[in-house]
């Protein structure tokens, strides 16, 4: 098989993959049988799911709100770090507003977010 070509065929694998993963163990030698299959079939697996099942870039709105959610931040004290106003912090939040350059950086910076997802590119 060089690819996965349907959902069949992706469940199939995905099967095949829940037998081998006890058998494989991190002492299993590389050259055993099944850990060579488990190997190939994960990548058939990675391939098929990259053009099925892409995961999408994160919007800023999404990773402001995490952020948020992992200092545990308010949007007011979100905006206070960042140096905006509580409610240019609420627009950009809410996705109404992209932030201008200077804004984008301190968000860059200051929350460690990746500047291109910060500019959106």
């Amino acid at each position: 098989m060089a690819r996965i070509e349907n959902e069949s065929q992706y469940n199939a694998v995905m099967a095949r993959i829940e037998e081998l993963l006890p058998l494989v163990t991190e002492d299993t030698p590389i050259d055993d049988k099944n850990s060579v299959e488990l190997v190939l079939l994960s990548d058939l697996i990675a391939e098929y799911e990259d053009i099925h099942y892409p995961i999408a870039e994160p919007s800023l709105p999404e990773v402001l709100k995490l952020k948020m959610y992992e200092m545990g931040l308010t949007q007011k004290q979100l905006a206070d770090l960042i140096g905006i106003s509580a409610a240019r912090m609420s627009e950009i939040i809410s996705g109404k507003r992209k932030p201008t350059f200077d804004t984008a950086k301190e968000i860059s910076t200051k929350l460690s977010i990746d500047p291109g997802v910060v500019l959106g590119v």
